[in-house]
């Protein structure tokens, strides 16, 4: 009976010691979720302020992204821009040859021939407004 007894109270003395484990060990549980909690709030709220300050500076990656395309489409409208241009003139220049206008390589030629006998005429019509006198004075000083 005494055994009995002993054991009994070792048992008690053991669950005591298992009770106040299990308190120290929840304990350290709720503070482990309570740092853990904390943490996430703390990371939460840097992440939105790390989001705030690139969309007002504009150096977030969306904005990075919507720079870059809006450069890119200058580029390609400024190299269309310019082979349009390079191929006007090279029609005009009559280095090519334009399949739908009517006119002939003659046509052309004429045209240009007319324009530049057109300026001629200008030229001279200038200069005898001006008078002989003072277009020497010009060329003088």
């Amino acid at each position: 009976m005494q055994s009995l007894d002993q054991q009994a109270e070792q048992l008690q003395q053991q669950q005591d010691k298992l009770v106040a484990s299990e308190k120290a060990l929840s304990a350290k549980v709720e503070a482990f979720r309570t740092q853990k909690e904390t943490i996430k709030a703390q990371y939460s709220a840097a992440e939105a302020q790390v989001r705030i300050g690139e969309a007002a500076t504009g150096i977030g990656e969306q904005m990075a992204d919507t720079g870059l395309a809006i450069q890119r489409a200058k580029d390609k409208t400024e190299q269309m821009q310019a082979r349009a241009s390079a191929i006007d003139e090279l029609t005009t220049s009559g280095a090519l040859e334009d399949f739908t206008s009517d006119q002939t390589t003659l046509d052309r030629e004429l045209a240009a021939v007319a324009s530049q006998s057109q300026v001629d005429r200008e030229l001279e019509q200038l200069k005898a407004e001006v008078g002989p006198g003072e277009a020497q004075k010009e060329l003088q000083q």
